[in-house]
Formats: C-alpha cells, structure tokens, sequence
C-alpha cells in the first residue's frame, strides 16, 4: 500500500480547512441569534457557567491526537469571538 505524497496531504487539509471556516461561520451566526435573544431578555452576554460547559463538552469529545489544552485554547478564542458578535450585532 503506498503512501498518500505531501501534495494530496496538504489538498485534504485545505479541504478540511475551508470546512473549518464555513463550520465557525455557521456557529457564529448562531451566537448572533444568540445575542439578539439575550438582548431581548436583557441577560448579559458572558455566561461564565455556560462557557465552560462549552469547553468541557468539547474536551469530552476529544479522541486526539490534539491535546486537550490546545482545544481549550481554541475554544476559549472562540468563545471570546462569539460573545463579541452577541454584543455588537
């Protein structure tokens, strides 16, 4: 069985990239809807508990072989990110 060569690794990262992008994008129109429900409500925009929730469940789901401080990293950045949205939109 021969390898995949560095080209055809580096197409399907790109793939999974561009997924990436349109995934983060969906999830942060979520978080403008969000937003727009706790504007209504008048709840404030960080939820300590919530987003912490957040990152456990991610964490949970991780197989690797990223390590867990690197997705709670990412998605402290996208947590941060989001409630930005939820604030000005």
């Amino acid at each position: 069985m021969s390898r995949p060569s560095l080209p055809s690794l580096r197409r399907r990262i790109d793939r999974i990239d561009q997924q990436l992008v349109r995934l983060l994008n969906r999830r942060a129109r979520l978080a403008v809807e969000v937003g727009r429900i706790k504007r209504g409500r008048r709840l404030p925009v960080f939820d300590g508990r919530r987003e912490e929730a957040v990152v456990r469940h991610v964490i949970r789901a991780n197989r690797g072989p990223l390590p867990s401080s690197a997705l709670r990293t990412v998605f402290r950045q996208i947590l941060r990110h989001s409630r930005r949205l939820e604030a000005s939109k």
